[in-house]
């Protein structure tokens, strides 16, 4: 072979192997290398895109590389239209969130729409509650979510409460949180952990993995801005505060391995932020590549 031909037969090589790589780079997010989890997205992340452009918007999820989905709400459509929606690009609903207000004095609906929907899991994101999240309001959802978890398992769905912050608040030598475990029932009862809210409250979410194990049944994925408050109780901080997986405080190389070895079996990238378009793609790239 002749130095031209070499060189040429090189540079083609150099072209396939380049082609090569971009598609593996591009890799769909639901089960991108690296990533040991099954991997969604939370559609709350394009709310405001939502309220606009329904079906454009789920165009958008799809593009991402996203394969499931978890909901909150439906955005003025029917549960099944939603769900035809959904069906029509290949997304799949896994789970959603409810008000607490449906799991107390309508689970025959959340039943209903659920089933419609295909969900394997229903949950509440956030207890009513006034000033400071109390021991009264904490019994109080306890038994909501007790009543809500066994209707829902009689239908094959499980039953989750999202950690919001503000249930770390201290209570004898622990906290209100951890009353809320001991007052759930394990089989009718899991949980979800946003690691933003676990952080937020002042707790650390491997400890939280390695004490109550497997009752995490799911995970909400995002990072946290450097500077950020925290200890505040409170379940709210300025939405601005999302960053991008990788660039925040965050610890997930510490993170993901407690997760997976107390079993949870979803995950789900949230980004409250007005740049979410923008830092879905960076949180998935990084989630292609940490190590764990």
């Amino acid at each position: 072979m002749s130095t031209t031909q070499f060189t040429g037969v090189a540079a083609s090589l150099c072209l396939m192997l380049s082609a090569f790589a971009c598609v593996a780079d591009a890799a769909p997010a639901h089960n991108p290398s690296g990533f040991k989890g099954k991997l969604g997205l939370q559609l709350y992340s394009l709310r405001e895109q939502f309220a606009k452009d329904v079906p454009g918007t789920l165009d958008e999820v799809r593009d991402f590389g996203f394969k499931y989905v978890e909901l909150a709400g439906t955005y003025g459509l029917s549960p099944a239209k939603f769900k035809s929606e959904l069906d029509s690009r290949g997304l799949v609903p896994v789970s959603a969130h409810y008000p607490y207000e449906r799991f107390r004095d309508d689970i025959d609906g959340i039943v209903r729409d659920s089933k419609t929907l295909g969900l394997k899991y229903a949950g509440c994101a956030w207890i009513p509650h006034q000033g400071k999240f109390t021991e009264k309001d904490c019994r109080a959802a306890a038994k909501v979510f007790n009543n809500a978890g066994e209707v829902l398992a009689r239908h094959g769905i499980t039953f989750f409460y999202h950690t919001h912050g503000y249930e770390f608040q201290p209570y004898e030598s622990q906290t209100l949180f951890d009353l809320l475990l001991t007052e759930t029932k394990p089989d009718a009862v899991s949980y979800e952990m946003d690691i933003f809210w676990v952080v937020h409250g002042g707790q650390n979410p491997v400890s939280l993995f390695q004490k109550y194990g497997d009752r995490f049944k799911l995970v909400h994925l995002k990072d946290m801005r450097p500077g950020t408050p925290t200890r505040l109780l409170t379940g709210s901080s300025d939405v601005r505060n999302d960053v991008a997986m990788g660039q925040g405080t965050i610890d997930y190389h510490r993170i993901l391995p407690a997760a997976q070895k107390a079993g949870v079996k979803w995950y789900f990238i949230e980004d409250e932020s007005p740049s979410s378009e923008t830092q879905i793609p960076q949180s998935i790239r990084y989630l292609k590549h940490v190590k764990w």
